[in-house]
């Protein structure tokens, strides 16, 4: 860290301080209303029907027992509904069709296309009446043959072209030949199944039309793009759109596309000219918005006697929807981590007729990370090798395919730090050694990594002459404390009290902020609000000026300090209150506007210069019981470089958060999928099984907490990092235990007895 950015990091008041959420007393008592809590006069509610087949067509609909159920207000299906306007191909230069769930044109065609599409929607008095009307419509159907076994369409499998966003494969020397000749060498086959989003939160929404003037309330990660999507489906003006959304019951990916749910809620009160509510049941998400994709994953590595890596050969296949989907960086990781001289990386894809997957909590990380560092674990156990100091006597100076400086990268720091706090010297190399009665003890360990980005945000700053500052950006609040650390930025940057700043966010109306995703939204607001609070102090200083008597006349503003409310030079310096009194203004405001050109601009500039990410060590320690194979994960230790850490407090849950989730996925979740029907076989947390608090142990994470030069404040990203390299120490923790190699996730019984 340079002596400037320590003196920075000294002065400053709030960032980097363990501060409480701004919006936890209206979570916690009740008085935050998501958007299954807006009530409106002449409320209706509205179910879906869901299609029992995979693909076909609907060729008879009856639903006149339905529509005599009392308290049914209208049974909407593809014969009667109003049109919507289908959905736009994919394009960089229209955001709103970045955030197409499917391509389905839903209620304007009789085709299905997945097990569990919305064919018809029930609009009633009473939720429970919809319910009941529904499950009385009758579709009759076409069956046409449909592809649902992601395992057996694996040999149709093609190449995944390259794009802007993500890169298909890469080939570096020659990693066949380098692979047939290595001293020691593993070949591993590895295979992820589906998940599904299980936030707490099931998605909602509640549409009101107003002649062409639509209001929405909808728990969103894209409030812009969404907003402009909808007026492109109904045709009406963006302006007309007001889509609001201050409280999001966790996301992880799951609501940044639009789903059937929300379309086919507005569609319902444009055609009843009632406000409609459509709140999906938790087998309704299942049925009708995108999970994770599932994987089959090669990786093979050669490496000399002394651990010097020679090649590394990470392929992998993932699924798309016939109807849409988002293919996942899975390689990712292996792109960057190992200074290799022969890589071959190549990424595939497998249409089905399946619902389109879409990203959940770091989408292609967090599984290609299980294949590759389990891969990396077995070459130090077939080197007899310590797989830290494997990792490390394979650690790149420079980014192994680009050649690329990195902007920040403290992987050394982080597991010399990890093993420390971990006992890592306390660990015996050798399989099934380490034992606590019953119990088989095992240690295991894998890098954790997450690329890092922004996007545009727009965002105005507004001073007033009592000292308040509200900052104002549609930025997106889904429990991860994104207003909180806003506030924070801009109370320091502005020299204020942070209970004197106040941020408006979830709105459309407001400056159009960034998706929510990529773990870009806080670095990308933040460089917004930095750029705004510059800008603002630049006016007061120009207004202080003006004045003969003024103390900050011959000034510039980098000779200045923001603090006690107002500008300073040493003990010397004005209040913004009196700068503005003495102005006869009430307030100052700076504007900072958020360009799609520039953007692009700059993304591809520091492409071209940079590699940036987030990384970390993940620690694992677990116990087996030797007769039933039950898996308990007992330790956790998980050291991270995320850059700089605005709010301690959040930053650690974030990663707690990612850690939990990545034992879900080692240990118990898996979406089960008939091959036959293409039905979703465990859509309910009865079946489909997420961690307890019984099953996490006391999680330890620690930052490093050292500035990324390249990045707004020098921070770097935390949602998604967390949960990458997970799944890997566990499975690396239970081959150390047990000396069997699980490839294969979940981590179950019967693949250990």
């Amino acid at each position: 860290m340079t002596t400037t950015e320590t003196e920075r990091k000294a002065a400053t008041k709030y960032v980097g301080q363990r501060v409480d959420r701004l919006d936890s007393r209206a979570k916690t008592t009740g008085e935050a209303r998501f958007a299954a809590e807006h009530s409106y006069p002449g409320l209706a509610y509205a179910a879906l029907v869901h299609a029992t087949i995979p693909r076909g067509r609907i060729i008879a609909i009856e639903t006149a027992a339905a529509r005599a159920v009392p308290g049914v207000i209208a049974v909407l299906t593809h014969e009667n509904a109003p049109a919507m306007k289908p959905a736009p191909k994919a394009s960089m230069l229209d955001v709103s069709t970045l955030v197409i769930g499917t391509s389905v044109n839903y209620l304007a065609t009789d085709e299905v296309h997945w097990n569990g599409q919305p064919v018809a929607v029930v609009v009633a008095e009473t939720p429970e009446t919809a319910r009941h009307a529904a499950s009385l419509v009758r579709p009759a159907y076409q069956e046409l043959p449909a592809a649902i076994d992601f395992a057996a369409e694996e040999p149709n499998a093609t190449p995944q072209k390259s794009s802007a966003l993500q890169p298909g494969g890469a080939d570096k020397g020659d990693a066949r030949a380098a692979l047939a000749t290595a001293p020691v060498s593993v070949d591993l086959r590895f295979t992820t199944p589906p998940h599904n989003h299980n936030a707490i939160e099931p998605h909602a929404t509640t549409a009101v039309w107003d002649g062409d003037r639509l209001t929405v309330h909808e728990g969103s990660q894209s409030i812009a793009w969404m907003r402009k999507h909808l007026a492109v489906r109904f045709g009406v003006p963006e302006q007309g759109i007001r889509l609001l959304s201050p409280y999001v019951g966790g996301a992880f990916g799951g609501k940044g596309m639009v789903w059937a749910g929300t379309l086919l809620a507005v569609l319902a009160a444009r055609a009843t000219g009632r406000p409609v509510r459509l709140a999906l049941t938790r087998e309704g998400v299942y049925h009708t918005v995108g999970g994770r994709t599932p994987s089959t994953q090669r990786v093979a590595l050669g490496a000399d006697t002394d651990g010097k890596l020679t090649a590394l050969i990470h392929t992998s296949v993932a699924r798309l929807g016939r109807v849409g989907g988002m293919p996942e960086q899975i390689t990712s990781g292996s792109r960057h981590l190992y200074d290799v001289p022969n890589i071959h990386l190549r990424q595939n894809i497998v249409k089905l007729d399946l619902l389109a997957n879409t990203a959940m909590r770091a989408p292609g990380e967090s599984i290609g990370t299980f294949a590759l560092e389990s891969a990396v674990d077995e070459l130090a156990c077939e080197l007899g090798m310590d797989p830290i100091e494997l990792r490390m006597r394979n650690e790149p100076a420079r980014d192994p395919v680009s050649g690329k400086r990195f902007a920040h990268r403290m992987l050394r720091e982080a597991y010399t730090l990890g093993a420390e706090r971990f006992g890592w010297r306390e660990r015996d190399p050798r399989p099934g050694s380490m034992r606590d009665g019953r119990w088989l003890v095992g240690m295991g360990v894998a890098t954790a990594y997450h690329p890092a980005f922004s996007m545009p945000a727009s965002v105005t700053v507004r001073l007033a002459a009592d000292g308040g500052v509200v900052v104002r950006c549609g930025l997106h609040e889904m429990g991860m404390g994104a207003a909180t650390v806003q506030a924070q930025i801009a109370a320091d940057e502005l020299g204020v009290p942070l209970e004197s700043v106040r941020v408006e966010y979830g709105d459309s109306d407001l400056p159009p902020g960034p998706m929510a995703g990529g773990s870009a939204q806080t670095a990308s607001v933040a460089a917004g609000v930095l750029a705004a609070c510059r800008k603002l102090k630049q006016s007061a200083l120009a207004l202080a000026r003006r004045s003969p008597e003024s103390l900050l006349r011959g000034r510039r503003l980098d000779d200045l300090e923001a603090r006690d409310g107002g500008l300073y030079h040493g003990g010397a310096g004005e209040t913004y209150a009196a700068i503005l009194a003495r102005a006869g203004r009430d307030h100052l405001e700076a504007e900072i506007k958020g360009s799609m050109v520039k953007f692009l601009a700059k993304m591809i500039r520091d492409q071209r210069r940079w590699v940036k990410a987030a990384c970390g060590a993940q620690f694992c320690e677990v116990r087996v019981d030797r007769d039933t194979g039950e898996v308990r994960v007992s330790r956790w230790v998980g050291v991270f470089d995320v850059g700089r850490v605005i709010n301690a407090k959040t930053v650690d849950s974030q990663l707690r958060g990612g850690i939990v989730m990545g034992i879900g996925m080692a240990l118990s979740e898996e979406t089960l999928v008939d091959h036959r029907t293409g039905r979703i076989m465990n859509p309910s947390l009865a079946e489909y099984h997420v961690p307890v608090h019984a099953d996490i142990p006391r999680i330890d994470v620690h930052c490093l907490d050292d500035p990324d030069p390249t990045m707004p404040l020098g921070l770097i990203g935390v949602g998604e990092v967390g949960i990458t390299g997970v799944a890997a120490a566990v499975a690396n923790a239970v081959r150390h235990a047990t000396g069997k190699r699980v490839s294969d996730l979940p981590i179950t019984l019967d693949k250990l007895l």
